[in-house]
């Protein structure tokens, strides 16, 4: 199975390219989930939410949908991994308030975190339940090596191939073919923010596109679900990029016009 979507919801310059005219930031998550089926969450990166508002949006999708959850910046940034084992506990008992709607949650390293800290790493990784899915994303090239990718598979977790400014793309296709666990994380994140009008696709990325088209035809004969999320900033309008992606791998397409026409129906 693969799981194609986008980091967050709430953007106002999709409405019109996206979202149909009208459409206001309640529904929002609702008319998101009438085109694809799961999203990243990058709100919960800055602070655990409540579980009032974790129940809400799985309350405002369909059955099939699926969230992902980045890891708060406290746990991943300030205490560096290290001693967070209560504010981790209070962080998945929200997270499964979403119940099955639950996908794998991100644990999003910062630039600064590099191979020295393996122990931190290693001392972190025993603390993740066995029954959720978890996916690192390291964003130093260092951590690319047997030991570490050996670590990953020991706990069943994957690593997330982030196409953007910290590893090359070609180490990241290499990577592809031998997954450390049973799933995949794919982020398409662009090499910088310089992007800051949303609304339209404004940097070509089709060769790029390309050739993840090909590794995620081949993920899916390795791992069982294969999870893939764009950010505006990859090419400037991530609704239009996943479609491309859809496109190229045959899955069913939702487009605007036909989102416009369901709230018609409505």
């Amino acid at each position: 199975m693969i799981r194609l979507g986008a980091q967050g919801w709430n953007y106002n310059a999709w409405v019109g390219p996206f979202y149909p005219s009208g459409t206001r930031p309640p529904g929002y998550l609702s008319m998101y989930a009438r085109a694809f089926d799961t999203v990243e969450v990058d709100s919960t990166f800055y602070a655990i939410p409540p579980a009032k508002t974790v129940r809400g949006w799985a309350e405002r999708t369909p059955d099939h949908f699926t969230f992902t959850l980045k890891l708060p910046q406290e746990i991943t940034h300030e205490r560096r991994l290290r001693d967070a084992g209560d504010l981790l506990l209070a962080f998945l008992d929200v997270s499964r308030e979403l119940g099955p709607k639950l996908g794998p949650i991100l644990v999003q390293l910062g630039p600064d975190f590099g191979p020295a800290e393996l122990p931190a790493l290693a001392s972190f990784l025993p603390l993740l339940p066995p029954d959720m899915n978890f996916a690192v994303e390291f964003r130093q090239r260092g951590w690319i090596n047997e030991g570490v990718l050996a670590l990953l598979k020991e706990h069943r977790v994957a690593l997330a191939l982030s196409d953007g400014r910290w590893i090359p793309r070609n180490v990241l296709l290499k990577l592809a073919e031998e997954p450390t666990s049973d799933f995949a994380y794919l982020r398409w994140m662009g090499p910088d923010r310089s992007i800051i009008d949303y609304s339209r696709i404004q940097v070509d990325r089709s060769k790029e596109l390309a050739h993840w088209i090909g590794t995620l035809r081949a993920l899916t004969k390795r791992v069982k679900t294969a999870y893939g999320y764009v950010n505006n900033h990859f090419a400037g309008h991530s609704p239009a990029s996943i479609r491309m992606l859809q496109e190229g791998l045959g899955l069913p397409m939702v487009r605007p016009e036909q989102m416009a026409q369901q709230l018609g129906l409505f």
